[in-house]
């Protein structure tokens, strides 16, 4: 039987629905803000140890391997709203950890405490993201209306993704051997307030649960019978690994040139990155209700590869004076060309999640829940990917390492393209709660 969420004339949201839409929507910024502090931050200590530029972005991303699953299975027990408030205390714990750090000076120990905080930064925003996605999907009914609420939120998750790496920037300035955690410290003092100020928030907010009653529902199948959902999967893995992996080696190639205030430069670029993919976000939240999801990823992905093509193509030697350098009153200092184009795929990697999520997903009914853990788990090839780029980076040299960047957009078009078609349509999903009736 398939499932009553569909995107078919899905009425706008009234209410409590509204409620808890723009809850949703807070939490998306949240996640960006906490998974986007750990590529710049990784910036500090890989000035110092050079396997530690991505070590800390691993360790966030790695706490999906153990939290996704997990993380759905209390969706299904505790609902959102608890699942949620459990995500905002550690989400304070670990800042506090990095926090910690900043102040045992700039050794090993105060390097492993570091990771420690990201680690359990995590854990966090794979809860939060575990609650975020389906609830979106499910409150604007599926389909396209699904996709359109998930780019709204995803341009607001854009906006905080944009101002994190330009802030650090901004407050770092210049690298040296010296610079510490400590340099960064009211950033992250104000993610602990915000973290604080959200569970209060959050706790007097009445959220009714869309998934409340599959607690007690028989799951004769796996997520993984659908075979648009395993392909989906592993696009997932491919995809969070194109969109941090892009500006975070942007974000460590341009801050080791030999200019003053590189790392400004460098943290200004990749926030233009997440700029483009807020603009992207924006327009794809306008237009989703009318064009299909499939649609705009075969697009996207298409143009995605064409321009880190040209980043990697293009000579070095071709350079621009970008406007950020004149803003930040740097007296000197060119970047290559090749930026441009990479910043530019934000454009295009904007859309990549809420869409891959919404084909992986749609028509799995009762099933969407425990897909949405499997997705949180591989959503550890955010740290994982990321990783094996740097060392091609610091190895091949960082404009080479694009090239699988290049290859795991080529997976995503194949998935957008063809994988993502529902031919398991015979297995009984039953009927899941509409959220539009709550």
């Amino acid at each position: 039987m398939a499932s009553t969420v569909k995107a078919q004339g899905a009425p706008a949201a009234k209410g409590g629905n509204m409620v808890a839409i723009i809850t949703m929507f807070f939490i998306f910024a949240m996640i960006s803000f906490v998974t986007n502090m750990a590529a710049p931050f990784g910036n500090i200590w890989g000035f110092r140890y050079d396997w530690a530029g991505m070590a800390g972005n691993l360790m966030n991303f790695v706490a999906y391997l153990f939290m996704g699953i997990p993380a759905g299975n209390m969706l299904i027990k505790y609902g959102y709203k608890k699942t949620a408030l459990i995500a905002l205390a550690v989400g304070a714990i670990g800042l506090g950890i990095q926090l910690s750090s900043g102040y045992l000076g700039a050794g090993e120990t105060a390097l492993y405490v570091y990771l420690l905080g990201a680690f359990v930064c995590g854990l966090c925003v794979c809860m939060l993201n575990t609650v975020v996605n389906p609830m979106l999907n499910l409150l604007g009914g599926g389909g396209n209306k699904g996709n359109q609420l998930i780019q709204t939120g995803g341009a607001l998750n854009s906006l905080s993704g944009t101002l994190t790496p330009l802030l650090v920037g901004v407050l770092v300035g210049t690298l040296t051997k010296e610079t510490t955690m400590a340099a960064v410290a009211p950033l992250v003092i104000t993610g602990i307030v915000i973290f604080v100020l959200a569970f209060i928030i959050i706790s007097f907010i009445k959220i009714k649960e869309p998934q409340a009653n599959l607690s007690k529902v028989k799951y004769e199948h796996s997520p993984l019978s659908f075979r648009h959902c395993r392909l989906g999967i592993i696009a997932i893995f491919f995809y969070v690994g194109i969109e941090v992996g892009i500006p975070g080696e942007l974000n460590v190639w341009v801050s080791r040139m030999s200019f003053e205030g590189a790392a400004a430069v460098a943290g200004s670029l990749a926030a233009i990155y997440w700029l483009m993919m807020l603009v992207g976000r924006f327009l794809s939240s306008i237009i989703s209700g009318k064009v299909s999801t499939r649609a705009q990823m075969v697009t996207v992905s298409s143009i995605a590869i064409i321009l880190v093509l040209i980043a990697i193509l293009l000579p070095e030697s071709v350079t621009f004076r970008s406007p950020e350098i004149k803003a930040l009153h740097i007296t000197s200092g060119e970047v290559p060309m090749k930026c441009l184009f990479l910043f530019l795929t934000g454009l295009c990697t904007s859309v990549m999640w809420g869409g891959i999520f919404n084909l992986a997903t749609e028509g799995l009914g009762k099933y969407t829940a425990k897909a949405s853990g499997l997705f949180m788990t591989m959503v550890v090839g955010g740290g994982i990917m990321p990783f094996i780029q740097d060392w091609i980076g610091r190895n091949f040299g960082y404009v080479n390492s694009y090239w699988l960047v290049v290859g795991m957009l080529a997976y995503i078009f194949f998935y957008s393209f063809s994988g993502s078609k529902n031919v398991n349509r015979d297995i009984p999903v039953d009927e899941v709660p509409d959220a539009r009736n709550l």
